[in-house]
Protein backbone atom coordinates (compact mmCIF):
# COMPACT_ATOMS: atom_id res chain seq x y z
CA UNK A 1 0.00 0.00 0.00
CA UNK A 2 0.92 3.83 -0.68
CA UNK A 3 0.65 6.99 1.87
CA UNK A 4 -1.87 8.13 -1.30
CA UNK A 5 -4.17 4.89 -0.73
CA UNK A 6 -7.44 6.54 1.11
CA UNK A 7 -8.55 5.29 4.36
CA UNK A 8 -11.13 2.89 3.41
CA UNK A 9 -8.50 1.09 0.89
CA UNK A 10 -6.16 0.97 3.31
CA UNK A 11 -8.65 -1.10 6.04
CA UNK A 12 -9.43 -3.51 3.18
CA UNK A 13 -5.72 -4.02 1.77
CA UNK A 14 -3.14 -3.04 4.57
CA UNK A 15 -1.37 -5.94 5.55
CA UNK A 16 -4.26 -8.29 3.59
CA UNK A 17 -2.61 -9.58 0.70
CA UNK A 18 -3.85 -12.00 -1.07
CA UNK A 19 -2.16 -15.12 0.43
CA UNK A 20 0.74 -16.62 -1.59
CA UNK A 21 -0.27 -20.08 -2.09
CA UNK A 22 -3.80 -20.53 -2.46
CA UNK A 23 -4.73 -16.53 -3.67
CA UNK A 24 -6.94 -16.29 -0.72
CA UNK A 25 -8.33 -12.66 -0.46
CA UNK A 26 -8.79 -12.95 3.14
CA UNK A 27 -5.31 -13.88 5.48
CA UNK A 28 -5.65 -17.35 6.99
CA UNK A 29 -6.16 -17.67 10.29
CA UNK A 30 -2.69 -19.38 11.75
CA UNK A 31 -4.05 -21.46 14.83
CA UNK A 32 -0.51 -22.68 15.45
CA UNK A 33 1.83 -22.21 18.31
CA UNK A 34 5.28 -22.95 16.66
CA UNK A 35 6.89 -22.98 13.53
CA UNK A 36 9.10 -25.92 11.77
CA UNK A 37 12.81 -23.92 11.51
CA UNK A 38 14.99 -24.38 8.37
CA UNK A 39 18.20 -25.33 10.82
CA UNK A 40 18.66 -23.82 13.91
CA UNK A 41 17.86 -20.10 14.16
CA UNK A 42 16.33 -20.44 10.08
CA UNK A 43 13.34 -18.57 10.56
CA UNK A 44 10.57 -18.73 7.98
CA UNK A 45 9.72 -15.05 8.00
CA UNK A 46 10.91 -14.27 11.13
CA UNK A 47 8.10 -16.51 12.92
CA UNK A 48 9.45 -19.54 15.89
CA UNK A 49 6.63 -18.96 18.42
CA UNK A 50 2.80 -17.21 18.19
CA UNK A 51 3.61 -15.46 21.59
CA UNK A 52 6.74 -13.40 20.25
CA UNK A 53 4.80 -12.94 16.33
CA UNK A 54 1.74 -14.73 14.67
CA UNK A 55 1.11 -14.29 10.73
CA UNK A 56 -2.52 -13.20 11.44
CA UNK A 57 -1.57 -11.02 13.75
CA UNK A 58 1.11 -8.98 12.02
CA UNK A 59 -1.54 -8.43 9.29
CA UNK A 60 -3.70 -6.83 11.71
CA UNK A 61 -0.76 -4.78 13.10
CA UNK A 62 0.32 -3.92 9.38
CA UNK A 63 -3.35 -2.49 9.12
CA UNK A 64 -3.35 -0.74 12.50
CA UNK A 65 -0.28 1.33 11.68
CA UNK A 66 -1.51 2.21 8.16
CA UNK A 67 -4.89 3.80 9.81
CA UNK A 68 -2.93 5.46 12.23
CA UNK A 69 -0.10 7.03 9.72
CA UNK A 70 1.90 4.83 12.60
CA UNK A 71 5.84 3.56 11.96
CA UNK A 72 4.03 0.13 14.01
CA UNK A 73 1.62 -1.16 15.65
CA UNK A 74 0.92 -4.46 18.07
CA UNK A 75 -1.84 -6.03 19.00
CA UNK A 76 -3.18 -7.29 22.78
CA UNK A 77 -5.17 -9.06 24.12
CA UNK A 78 -6.69 -6.20 25.44
CA UNK A 79 -7.01 -2.73 25.46
CA UNK A 80 -6.18 -2.25 29.16
CA UNK A 81 -3.33 -4.78 28.22
CA UNK A 82 -2.01 -2.48 25.48
CA UNK A 83 -2.16 0.23 28.30
CA UNK A 84 -0.30 -1.51 31.18
CA UNK A 85 2.34 -2.98 28.39
CA UNK A 86 3.04 0.98 27.07
CA UNK A 87 3.43 2.07 30.49
CA UNK A 88 6.03 -0.50 32.11
CA UNK A 89 7.81 0.27 28.92
CA UNK A 90 7.98 3.89 28.67
CA UNK A 91 7.62 4.72 32.60
CA UNK A 92 9.68 3.68 35.88
CA UNK A 93 8.71 3.74 39.66
CA UNK A 94 8.58 7.34 40.69
CA UNK A 95 7.44 8.79 37.29
CA UNK A 96 4.89 11.13 37.40
CA UNK A 97 1.82 10.40 34.26
CA UNK A 98 -0.79 13.09 33.73
CA UNK A 99 -4.25 11.24 33.39
CA UNK A 100 -7.69 12.93 32.68
CA UNK A 101 -9.82 14.27 35.28
CA UNK A 102 -13.01 11.84 33.55
CA UNK A 103 -11.01 8.86 32.56
CA UNK A 104 -12.26 5.72 31.88
CA UNK A 105 -12.56 3.42 34.46
CA UNK A 106 -10.72 0.55 34.05
CA UNK A 107 -7.71 3.29 33.16
CA UNK A 108 -7.72 4.99 36.36
CA UNK A 109 -7.75 1.99 38.58
CA UNK A 110 -4.56 0.95 36.60
CA UNK A 111 -3.14 3.91 38.02
CA UNK A 112 -4.34 3.58 40.72
CA UNK A 113 -4.57 0.22 42.13
CA UNK A 114 -2.01 -1.35 39.96
CA UNK A 115 0.67 0.98 38.75
CA UNK A 116 0.81 2.83 42.24
CA UNK A 117 1.80 0.18 43.91
CA UNK A 118 4.54 -0.63 41.34
CA UNK A 119 6.05 3.34 42.25
CA UNK A 120 4.50 5.19 39.51
CA UNK A 121 2.87 8.29 40.20
CA UNK A 122 -0.25 10.11 38.47
CA UNK A 123 -1.88 13.86 39.00
CA UNK A 124 -5.46 14.35 37.40
CA UNK A 125 -5.75 17.12 35.49
CA UNK A 126 -8.58 18.49 32.94
CA UNK A 127 -7.07 17.94 29.77
CA UNK A 128 -9.42 20.16 27.85
CA UNK A 129 -7.68 22.80 29.61
CA UNK A 130 -4.67 23.60 28.07
CA UNK A 131 -3.91 26.22 30.60
CA UNK A 132 -3.99 24.04 33.19
CA UNK A 133 -1.94 21.11 31.77
CA UNK A 134 0.99 23.44 31.18
CA UNK A 135 0.66 24.33 34.76
CA UNK A 136 1.10 21.22 35.69
CA UNK A 137 4.59 20.11 33.86
CA UNK A 138 6.04 23.35 34.85
CA UNK A 139 5.68 22.17 38.51
CA UNK A 140 7.44 18.85 38.64
CA UNK A 141 9.44 16.25 35.86
CA UNK A 142 6.57 14.19 33.92
CA UNK A 143 7.26 11.51 31.65
CA UNK A 144 3.99 10.72 30.05
CA UNK A 145 0.74 12.87 29.35
CA UNK A 146 -2.40 10.58 28.55
CA UNK A 147 -5.35 11.38 27.55
CA UNK A 148 -8.65 10.67 26.19
CA UNK A 149 -10.63 12.71 23.40
CA UNK A 150 -13.43 12.26 23.45
CA UNK A 151 -13.51 11.21 26.90
CA UNK A 152 -15.57 8.50 28.65
CA UNK A 153 -17.99 9.46 29.36
CA UNK A 154 -18.48 13.12 29.98
CA UNK A 155 -17.34 13.38 25.94
CA UNK A 156 -14.67 16.50 26.43
CA UNK A 157 -12.21 16.96 24.07
CA UNK A 158 -8.65 18.01 24.15
CA UNK A 159 -6.61 19.63 22.02
CA UNK A 160 -4.18 17.16 20.90
CA UNK A 161 -1.81 19.28 18.65
CA UNK A 162 -1.34 21.69 21.37
CA UNK A 163 -0.95 19.21 24.12
CA UNK A 164 1.86 17.63 21.94
CA UNK A 165 3.41 21.03 21.59
CA UNK A 166 3.22 21.32 25.94
CA UNK A 167 4.23 17.86 26.61
CA UNK A 168 7.73 17.73 24.03
CA UNK A 169 8.54 21.33 25.70
CA UNK A 170 8.55 19.77 29.41
CA UNK A 171 9.95 16.36 28.30
CA UNK A 172 7.31 14.43 28.39
CA UNK A 173 5.64 11.98 25.70
CA UNK A 174 1.86 12.00 24.81
CA UNK A 175 -0.81 9.24 24.52
CA UNK A 176 -3.76 9.54 23.21
CA UNK A 177 -6.23 7.18 24.06
CA UNK A 178 -8.18 7.19 20.53
CA UNK A 179 -11.20 4.10 21.52
CA UNK A 180 -14.32 6.43 20.77
CA UNK A 181 -13.28 8.40 17.71
CA UNK A 182 -11.51 5.43 16.09
CA UNK A 183 -8.56 6.09 13.34
CA UNK A 184 -11.40 7.05 10.84
CA UNK A 185 -12.58 10.38 12.91
CA UNK A 186 -9.51 10.88 14.48
CA UNK A 187 -5.74 10.35 13.40
CA UNK A 188 -3.85 11.70 16.70
CA UNK A 189 -0.10 10.97 15.44
CA UNK A 190 -0.32 13.39 12.61
CA UNK A 191 -1.66 16.05 15.37
CA UNK A 192 2.07 15.22 17.31
CA UNK A 193 1.44 12.38 19.28
CA UNK A 194 3.75 9.62 20.33
CA UNK A 195 1.34 7.05 20.86
CA UNK A 196 -2.02 6.10 20.04
CA UNK A 197 -3.72 3.22 22.39
CA UNK A 198 -6.74 1.40 21.20
CA UNK A 199 -9.79 -1.04 22.85
CA UNK A 200 -10.19 -3.04 19.74
CA UNK A 201 -12.96 -4.70 21.15
CA UNK A 202 -15.27 -1.42 20.13
CA UNK A 203 -15.11 0.42 16.89
CA UNK A 204 -12.49 -1.26 15.51
CA UNK A 205 -13.92 -4.58 15.96
CA UNK A 206 -17.41 -3.66 15.85
CA UNK A 207 -19.46 -6.40 16.40
CA UNK A 208 -19.41 -6.81 20.10
CA UNK A 209 -17.84 -10.15 19.72
CA UNK A 210 -14.16 -10.00 20.25
CA UNK A 211 -11.90 -8.53 22.51
CA UNK A 212 -8.38 -6.67 22.11
CA UNK A 213 -6.09 -3.85 22.49
CA UNK A 214 -3.49 -2.68 20.58
CA UNK A 215 -0.25 0.41 20.42
CA UNK A 216 0.60 2.50 17.79
CA UNK A 217 3.80 4.64 17.45
CA UNK A 218 5.27 7.35 15.54
CA UNK A 219 8.80 6.14 16.51
CA UNK A 220 10.32 2.74 15.44
CA UNK A 221 12.88 2.14 18.25
CA UNK A 222 9.77 2.64 20.92
CA UNK A 223 8.32 0.16 18.98
CA UNK A 224 11.04 -1.91 19.34
CA UNK A 225 10.65 -1.92 23.36
CA UNK A 226 7.31 -2.03 23.52
CA UNK A 227 7.33 -5.35 21.69
CA UNK A 228 10.29 -6.35 23.73
CA UNK A 229 8.03 -6.07 27.01
CA UNK A 230 5.20 -7.70 25.14
CA UNK A 231 6.82 -10.36 23.88
CA UNK A 232 8.66 -10.65 27.97
CA UNK A 233 5.13 -10.47 29.44
CA UNK A 234 2.54 -12.39 26.84
CA UNK A 235 -0.10 -10.20 26.60
CA UNK A 236 -0.52 -10.67 22.67
CA UNK A 237 -3.84 -11.03 20.68
CA UNK A 238 -4.65 -14.44 19.72
CA UNK A 239 -4.76 -15.57 15.91
CA UNK A 240 -8.62 -16.00 15.62
CA UNK A 241 -8.89 -12.58 18.09
CA UNK A 242 -7.19 -10.73 15.44
CA UNK A 243 -8.68 -12.29 12.42
CA UNK A 244 -12.17 -11.13 13.91
CA UNK A 245 -10.57 -7.88 14.18
CA UNK A 246 -9.55 -7.62 10.99
CA UNK A 247 -12.93 -8.50 9.50
CA UNK A 248 -14.51 -6.03 11.66
CA UNK A 249 -12.04 -2.99 10.09
CA UNK A 250 -12.78 -4.02 6.98
CA UNK A 251 -16.20 -1.92 7.22
CA UNK A 252 -14.89 0.82 9.87
CA UNK A 253 -15.27 3.90 7.44
CA UNK A 254 -19.02 2.80 6.36
CA UNK A 255 -20.30 2.15 10.25
CA UNK A 256 -18.59 5.36 11.63
CA UNK A 257 -20.52 7.35 9.10
CA UNK A 258 -23.59 5.83 10.03
CA UNK A 259 -22.58 5.82 14.04
CA UNK A 260 -22.13 9.46 13.45
CA UNK A 261 -25.05 10.09 11.55
CA UNK A 262 -27.52 8.56 13.87
CA UNK A 263 -25.76 9.71 16.84
CA UNK A 264 -26.00 13.86 15.58
CA UNK A 265 -29.83 12.93 15.26
CA UNK A 266 -30.44 11.33 18.80
CA UNK A 267 -28.32 13.95 20.58
CA UNK A 268 -30.55 16.96 18.85
CA UNK A 269 -33.31 15.16 20.08
CA UNK A 270 -32.09 14.54 23.72
CA UNK A 271 -31.33 18.56 23.69
CA UNK A 272 -34.98 19.73 22.86
CA UNK A 273 -36.62 16.91 25.87
CA UNK A 274 -38.35 18.06 28.50
CA UNK A 275 -36.85 15.70 30.42
CA UNK A 276 -33.12 15.81 30.02
CA UNK A 277 -31.15 18.52 31.73
CA UNK A 278 -27.80 18.64 29.65
CA UNK A 279 -26.41 16.75 26.52
CA UNK A 280 -22.99 15.89 25.88
CA UNK A 281 -22.05 15.27 22.12
CA UNK A 282 -18.82 17.51 20.28
CA UNK A 283 -21.50 17.66 17.33
CA UNK A 284 -23.51 20.42 19.01
CA UNK A 285 -22.50 23.78 18.15
CA UNK A 286 -22.92 24.30 21.81
CA UNK A 287 -20.24 22.00 23.24
CA UNK A 288 -17.09 23.73 24.41
CA UNK A 289 -15.05 21.63 22.82
CA UNK A 290 -17.27 21.72 19.35
CA UNK A 291 -14.81 24.52 17.87
CA UNK A 292 -11.49 22.00 18.49
CA UNK A 293 -13.48 18.45 17.27
CA UNK A 294 -14.33 20.23 13.90
CA UNK A 295 -10.50 20.73 13.65
CA UNK A 296 -9.01 17.52 14.53
CA UNK A 297 -11.91 15.14 13.70
CA UNK A 298 -13.63 14.01 10.44
CA UNK A 299 -17.23 13.62 12.36
CA UNK A 300 -18.11 13.54 15.77
CA UNK A 301 -18.23 9.85 16.80
CA UNK A 302 -21.19 7.56 17.94
CA UNK A 303 -21.38 8.17 21.45
CA UNK A 304 -23.99 10.43 23.43
CA UNK A 305 -24.15 11.27 27.36
CA UNK A 306 -26.68 13.23 28.92
CA UNK A 307 -28.27 14.16 32.49
CA UNK A 308 -31.55 13.65 33.58
CA UNK A 309 -33.20 16.13 34.57
CA UNK A 310 -34.81 14.11 37.90
CA UNK A 311 -31.99 13.08 38.96
CA UNK A 312 -29.74 9.51 39.38
CA UNK A 313 -33.12 6.79 40.26
CA UNK A 314 -34.98 8.38 36.56
CA UNK A 315 -31.42 7.72 35.00
CA UNK A 316 -31.71 4.07 36.33
CA UNK A 317 -35.19 3.51 35.53
CA UNK A 318 -34.39 5.36 32.03
CA UNK A 319 -32.00 2.26 31.30
CA UNK A 320 -34.11 -0.22 32.21
CA UNK A 321 -36.76 0.85 29.81
CA UNK A 322 -35.59 0.71 26.51
CA UNK A 323 -36.56 -1.85 24.01
CA UNK A 324 -33.27 -1.56 21.31
CA UNK A 325 -31.11 0.14 23.28
CA UNK A 326 -29.76 -3.11 24.95
CA UNK A 327 -28.76 -2.85 28.98
CA UNK A 328 -24.69 -3.36 28.83
CA UNK A 329 -21.15 -2.22 29.18
CA UNK A 330 -19.03 -1.87 26.22
CA UNK A 331 -19.63 0.57 23.41
CA UNK A 332 -18.78 0.45 19.63
CA UNK A 333 -20.94 -2.00 17.92
CA UNK A 334 -23.29 -2.26 15.52
CA UNK A 335 -26.19 -2.69 18.15
CA UNK A 336 -27.25 0.29 20.30
CA UNK A 337 -26.20 -0.04 23.94
CA UNK A 338 -27.41 1.96 26.92
CA UNK A 339 -25.91 2.15 30.35
CA UNK A 340 -25.38 4.16 33.77
CA UNK A 341 -21.91 4.75 34.25
CA UNK A 342 -21.93 5.88 38.35
CA UNK A 343 -23.15 2.06 38.70
CA UNK A 344 -21.57 0.56 36.20
CA UNK A 345 -18.39 0.85 33.87
CA UNK A 346 -17.52 3.57 35.79
CA UNK A 347 -17.91 2.25 39.18
CA UNK A 348 -14.47 1.80 40.18
CA UNK A 349 -14.10 5.70 40.03
CA UNK A 350 -16.77 6.06 43.01
CA UNK A 351 -15.40 8.13 46.10
CA UNK A 352 -12.52 9.65 43.74
CA UNK A 353 -12.06 12.79 42.18
CA UNK A 354 -13.02 11.27 38.96
CA UNK A 355 -16.34 10.46 40.10
CA UNK A 356 -19.31 10.79 37.71
CA UNK A 357 -22.74 12.02 38.09
CA UNK A 358 -25.61 9.61 38.97
CA UNK A 359 -27.63 10.95 36.93
CA UNK A 360 -26.12 10.71 33.83
CA UNK A 361 -26.12 8.08 30.60
CA UNK A 362 -24.00 6.92 28.20
CA UNK A 363 -25.24 5.90 25.19
CA UNK A 364 -23.58 4.00 22.77
CA UNK A 365 -25.55 4.79 19.25
CA UNK A 366 -25.36 1.70 16.91
CA UNK A 367 -26.77 1.46 13.35
CA UNK A 368 -29.95 1.02 13.40
CA UNK A 369 -32.73 2.83 11.91
CA UNK A 370 -32.34 6.08 13.61
CA UNK A 371 -36.11 6.52 13.78
CA UNK A 372 -36.50 3.77 15.55
CA UNK A 373 -33.93 4.57 17.80
CA UNK A 374 -35.16 8.15 18.45
CA UNK A 375 -38.53 6.44 19.33
CA UNK A 376 -37.41 3.85 21.58
CA UNK A 377 -35.74 6.88 23.73
CA UNK A 378 -38.52 8.78 23.55
CA UNK A 379 -40.33 5.89 25.41
CA UNK A 380 -38.06 4.90 27.84
CA UNK A 381 -37.75 8.88 28.82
Amino acid sequence: MTSQDGFETLAIHAGQEPDPLTGAVVPPIYQVSTYKQDGVGGLRGGYEYSRSANPTRTALEQCLAALEDGSAALAFASGLAAEDCLLRTVCSAGDLVLIPDDAYGGTYRLFDQVLAGWGLDYSVVPMSDLAAVREQLAARPVSCVWVETPTNPLLNIADIRGLAQAAHEAGAMLVVDNTFASPYLQQPLRLGADAVVHSTTKYLGGHSDVVGGAVVVADAELAARIAFTQNATGSVAGPFDSWLTLRGIKTLAARMDRHCRNALRIAQMLAEHPAVAEVMYPGLPSHPGHKIAQEQMRAFGGMVSFRMLAGEEAAVRTCGRTRLFTLGESLGGVESLIEHPHRMTHASVAGSVLEVPGDLIRLSVGIEDCDDLIHDLRQAL
